[in-house]
């Protein structure tokens, strides 16, 4: 019994020499697990701290007991590492010691972030969406008896390389009062869907489907299919601004003619260019900005086209409630006879935010 106890206490004693180590140059010394470094900062889980970020240019020595992944410029090693002067050491199981200076650690992984890393390159296709659900509801009684519902959703799945967002849209008004004509003065639905795929760090290619549904318009369902290339113009994490270009091929159906001279035809289609930007802004820690314009000049019918462009805001009140406001511009050149060329939009109400 009594060997046991000793056996305990000498593993507790010697726990700390199998512990990662960090000193720094004023002395310090953070003993626990390293988790990663980029080559700016180091993180250390510690027992008594928790999680400790060091700034990389305080550090003197850095000691991993632990296989850690090391990326040196244009190589990757794996082992534990030390560092010895200006240069650090990975006693890789393998190849043996690999030393380079500190300068060209690039990146440092413990084998659970190399895991997370790993699988953030490769998700499945159930992980990596966020993206959130706006709803907006007003309702009026006495001179005025009006009803309006609009709800927005919008879910983004970000890969590596590539990025797949979805969204729909719909705003539903009635007029109630005994004889009001139209008593419907607002029934519209939108969605789409679009993949991105980066070819270089700036440049990506895009493809795109978009459907519109408005009643009062007399549009049964306008189908929108197209692609083209895309330039990353400004990719920053607070900020970000992409410029697209490419060609798209348009299909509309009617409940009505939308020509009076051709009383049979009601169902057109077109092809057309695709030119826009989309672009967002992170306002402090709560408030993000969006902006997208579209142009659609049409090839079938020379100097007639469409525009779109909507901009919105959301602002956070907890992890997964936000204030939303939008609006929203949607233009046809030639709209169907008797009816106006544009669609506006104005919503506000609540933001239910999600992430997976």
């Amino acid at each position: 019994m009594r060997t046991w106890m000793a056996v305990g206490i000498l593993l507790l004693c010697a726990s700390p020499l199998w512990s990662d180590q960090v000193t720094l140059k004023n002395g310090d010394r953070l003993s626990g697990s390293i988790s990663k470094s980029d080559g700016k900062t180091l993180v250390i889980k510690t027992d008594y701290a928790g999680d400790v970020t060091v700034k990389f240019d305080a550090i003197q020595d850095i000691t991993a007991a632990s296989d850690m992944h090391v990326e040196l410029g244009d190589k990757t090693a794996v082992g534990t590492v030390t560092t010895s002067g200006d240069n650090v050491v990975v006693a890789t199981r393998t190849s043996g010691p690999v030393e380079a200076p500190r300068s060209a650690m690039t990146v440092l992984r413990s084998a659970a972030e190399q895991q997370a890393y790993e699988k953030t390159l490769h998700p499945l296709w159930t992980e990596g969406w966020s993206g959130g659900i706006n709803v907006g509801f007003a309702v009026t009684r006495g001179n005025s008896e009006t009803k309006s519902l609009n709800v927005a959703f919008m879910t983004v799945r970000k890969g590596f390389k590539d990025k797949l967002s979805m969204y729909a849209n719909s705003i539903y008004a009635t007029n109630d009062l005994p004889g009001a004509n139209p008593p419907t003065t607002a029934n519209s639905i939108g969605g789409g869907i679009r993949y991105d795929r980066d070819f270089r760090p700036r440049l990506f290619g895009f493809v795109n489907a978009d459907f519109f549904h408005d009643e009062l318009q007399t549009l049964d369902l306008r189908s929108i299919v197209g692609g083209g290339l895309g330039v990353h113009a400004v990719k920053r994490e607070a900020t970000t601004l992409d410029l697209l270009s490419g060609m798209n091929y348009t299909h509309e159906s009617y409940s009505a003619p939308f020509n009076p001279d051709k009383p049979d035809v009601k169902s057109r289609s077109l092809a057309a260019a695709t030119l826009g930007d989309e672009f967002r802004q992170k306002l402090g820690k709560s408030t993000v900005i969006t902006q997208s314009l579209y142009f659609y000049p049409d090839f079938t019918n020379t100097g007639q086209y469409r525009g779109t462009f909507n901009f919105g805001t959301v602002t956070k009140i907890n992890k997964w409630l936000g204030w939303q406001n939008s609006f929203g511009d949607i233009y046809v050149s030639a709209p169907p006879e008797g009816k106006r060329k544009n669609d506006i939009l104005l919503s506000t109400g609540l933001n239910f935010s999600f992430t997976h």
